[in-house]
């Protein structure tokens, strides 16, 4: 709980009222829910206005399992306080990461190296020519329109394409929208295995801990917020000041909601679970 306490967040109070007010129907599709809807990407008993819009130095692509419940999801949290700068894609939807390009995946393993390495591990790459070369063929990608996949949320080339040229070498940063029983089969997609992949080592406060993993699988909302909070330390070189705090504004409260049920339920009688 304590990383979440020392957070400077935007007031709850419009969610501790939307809170009181319950259930609403989603405007576009019907479905009944609170603060936003999970499945349309659309704020539900709030407006823009209420809640904090959030500018990222770099854009992020969540590729989401197609098992994933979206209602247990916390991909729409960025997606929602960072719209301009998050693209939620279907799995088997991914992006054609152009080669030319500086992109990593947030994602654990063995060859995997720390926000603080990245970006000399990027620099040794691009400096090797680990690029393929334009004589080699081209891996097969499936393209979102020929599956027709209606829930992949790609924006178009001119959304995505920065209005000035960038400065940084890091352009994109991929993350994997899943149950960690279910990561492998996006995980090892050839269409991936050419980016470095970065490590984070915090610990998750995530209420729903999967049984028989460690607590340093994040949610997804954390491992973008901690891989921002230290990209901003380590890569740009700037003190932090909770520039991207906001990303955890509905799951801290959530997470405090929960918490709260927690010690407000009556104890067990018998055997005590978690």
């Amino acid at each position: 709980e304590r990383p979440l306490q020392s957070l400077k967040l935007a007031s709850h109070a419009v969610l501790e009222e939307a809170q009181q007010r319950g259930r609403l129907k989603c405007s576009k599709c019907g479905g009944s829910r609170k603060f936003f809807c999970y499945t349309c990407c659309l704020l539900v008993g709030v407006t823009q206005e209420d809640v904090p819009l959030i500018k990222l130095p770099v854009k992020i692509d969540i590729i989401k399992h197609p098992n994933e419940t979206d209602g247990k999801s916390t991909a729409i949290h960025a997606k929602i306080l960072a719209p301009n700068d998050v693209t939620i894609y279907t799995y088997p939807c991914i992006p054609d990461f152009e080669k030319d390009k500086q992109v990593v995946m947030v994602f654990p393993g063995p060859r995997a190296v720390s926000v603080q390495d990245m970006m000399q591990h990027l620099h040794d790459q691009s400096n090797s020519g680990m690029h393929h070369t334009c004589d080699e063929p081209k891996r097969k990608r499936l393209k979102c329109d020929e599956l027709g996949n209606s829930r992949c949320t790609a924006e178009s080339e001119a959304e995505t394409k920065d209005t000035e040229p960038r400065q940084r070498p890091l352009q994109r940063v991929v993350f994997i929208d899943s149950t960690w029983n279910q990561t492998n089969k996006i995980s090892t997609d050839e269409r991936l295995q050419d980016l470095l992949q970065v490590e984070l080592k915090e610990k998750t406060c995530f209420w729903r801990h999967q049984k028989g993993k460690p607590d340093s699988y994040l949610a997804t909302i954390e491992a973008i917020y901690y891989f921002l909070r230290d990209y901003h330390k380590y890569c740009l070189g700037q003190e932090y000041d909770g520039e991207y705090d906001n990303l955890l504004f509905f799951y801290s409260f959530l997470h405090s909601i929960v918490n709260k049920a927690k010690t407000e339920s009556p104890p067990t009688t018998g055997k005590f679970t978690h």
